[in-house]
């Protein structure tokens, strides 16, 4: 609030309820906000994919920095041709994964870092259990002093479920079958949220053309999140997730620039102006 009073624009990362609140108050200021908000970022596993490797690459999409990127991996839907590889490799790794703990120098996964958000991850998972979803790995919190969410495969899930509809923010990743792309593509973009996406498959320009129909800012072909490694891609966010101008490439900095247009009549008289009078 009391930078929102003294700046010309904002630029703000965040959820969508505080991104809401800050678009709110910048429009009764009558100053620009850019918002990079929350996500709920699918990854499309098609029929032609690499089941394994597409699962070791969304297993690090959904798990680095503990889930807790907006740009996670928060929801697949795989092809049902490859979808038994594709769980069993996705169970696997999540099951080799180690916690930070007791020595925070070892293992893979740490802690949940808010106690607000632990409430959410324990409530999304409890639901989904209780709706006959199944935890093919992990699914309990652990209490080490702090609390860890261990990397988790939930199966049997759906939308209905907060746990495949909202931010979970969490090692977790809800696997949904589908029949085909088509359907793939139309739940994918059944969200409030459009982030980012990634597409897997054994032919890049197919991916692509998939790519192309999902509703997110940016989309990874055959990996993840990879709009965080690569700045120069210019991209969006879509629907609730944001707000403004790409904050990637070398247009983000015009964001931060007012436009000013300076234009001079050298001496012609210009066809349009009302005849000369004596």
């Amino acid at each position: 609030d009391a930078v929102i009073g003294a700046v010309d624009t904002i630029c703000f990362t965040g959820s969508v309820r505080t991104g809401r609140r800050v678009g709110e108050a910048c429009a009764a200021r009558f100053i620009p906000c850019s918002l990079e908000l929350g996500g709920k970022d699918p990854a499309l596993v098609l029929a032609d994919a690499d089941p394994v490797r597409s699962a070791r690459a969304i297993a690090w999409g959904g798990f680095v920095n503990g889930g807790q990127s907006c740009m996670s991996i928060e929801r697949v839907y795989v092809d049902a041709k490859i979808a038994e590889p594709f769980i069993a490799a996705l169970v696997e790794t999540a099951k080799s994964l180690k916690l930070t703990h007791p020595d925070p120098r070892e293992g893979q996964i740490g802690p949940i870092i808010s106690a607000a958000q632990i409430a959410i991850v324990r409530e999304q998972l409890a639901d989904a259990k209780k709706r006959g979803a199944r935890a093919l790995a992990g699914g309990e919190l652990i209490e080490h002093g702090g609390t860890w969410c261990p990397p988790t495969v939930m199966v049997d899930v759906d939308e209905s479920m907060p746990i495949a509809s909202e931010e979970s923010f969490a090692t977790i990743l809800p696997v949904m079958v589908v029949a085909n792309e088509e359907e793939a593509i139309q739940r994918a973009n059944d969200s409030i949220f459009g982030l980012s996406a990634a597409v897997f498959s054994g032919d890049t320009e197919h991916a692509a053309r998939v790519a192309s129909r999902l509703h997110a800012g940016g989309v990874s072909i055959n990996d993840a999140c990879l709009t965080g490694m690569i700045h120069t891609a210019e991209k969006q966010s879509f629907k609730q997730s944001g707000l403004g101008g790409s904050r990637m490439g070398s247009v983000s900095i015009r964001r931060f620039v007012r436009s000013q247009a300076v234009l001079v009549n050298s001496g012609v008289d210009d066809p349009w102006w009302f005849p000369a009078t004596t």
